[in-house]
């Protein structure tokens, strides 16, 4: 057994925190879907909730390194239409925390991510001009909202996101710039709620999520050679795939 700061890990747990911290760097440098890997991952660790808590730093963490890499690339029309009603549904997603188990979460979470899948290639059937897609504005308040819960609930948004993201037709580095600014606003409003209401952050948790930096940089910088050889077409059909496949394994 290791122990770091309050914790008393085995060397496999702390190569599982490792791993996850460096595919949280991936997802945040355009590799869609590794973030949901790492979700389930940590949670082996340290359960549903605690896991949720512990994740969170390191996220806010990773965010940067997609700012910094991609800020140029945002489409701030669409992050503007998002963020009230990412608000709203972070504030639903503390509530409602409080009184679903892991198993429940799982099954709402996939249910939310298959529907969205549903949603988009309807959208893509029906609208063939892009510059009309993002005047549906229940898509952008359903997303919101949906993004924001799944996000507060279990740090797993990236799916409901990259569909709303797709379906407004944002190219490859639009795309990754316009989550990355999303993530990162959004994962710092949802801190005071993870430390004062569910307490889930602590500091000797957020001292070892500082730890994990290095590997964080390190996954930022997997994705990012990840990305470049993915062609601009073929990366619409990477990320609508990864997402079937994240929403598979919340089932498992």
């Amino acid at each position: 057994m290791i122990e770091l700061f309050s914790y008393e890990l085995s060397h496999s747990d702390l190569w599982m925190i490792l791993s996850v911290s460096v595919l949280i760097g991936m997802s945040k440098t355009g590799v869609h879907g590794a973030g949901m890997i790492a979700v389930p991952l940590l949670a082996a660790v340290f359960g549903g909730k605690q896991s949720s808590g512990f994740l969170l730093p390191i996220l806010c963490l990773a965010d940067i390194f997609g700012v910094v890499y991609y800020h140029r690339h945002a489409a701030w029309d669409h992050l503007w239409k998002l963020f009230p009603w990412a608000a709203a549904g972070t504030l639903l997603g503390t509530w409602v925390g409080n009184y679903i188990d892991d198993e429940a979460f799982k099954l709402i979470m996939a249910i939310i991510i298959f529907a969205s899948v549903g949603l988009m290639i309807w959208l893509e059937k029906r609208k063939k001009n892009e510059e009309k897609v993002p005047a549906y504005f229940w898509l952008a308040a359903l997303m919101g909202v949906a993004g924001g819960f799944t996000s507060m609930v279990g740090n797993l948004a990236g799916s409901v996101m990259a569909l709303y993201l797709l379906s407004v037709h944002l190219p490859k580095n639009s795309f990754i710039g316009t989550a990355a600014w999303f993530f990162m606003v959004l994962n710092w409003f949802k801190l005071p709620f993870h430390i004062f209401s569910w307490h889930t952050i602590t500091v000797d948790s957020f001292l070892f999520d500082l730890v994990t930096l290095p590997a964080i940089g390190l996954g930022a910088l997997i994705g990012v050679a990840i990305i470049k050889k993915i062609p601009e077409k073929q990366y619409r059909w990477f990320i609508i795939a990864m997402t079937v496949v994240a929403a598979f394994g919340m089932l498992l």
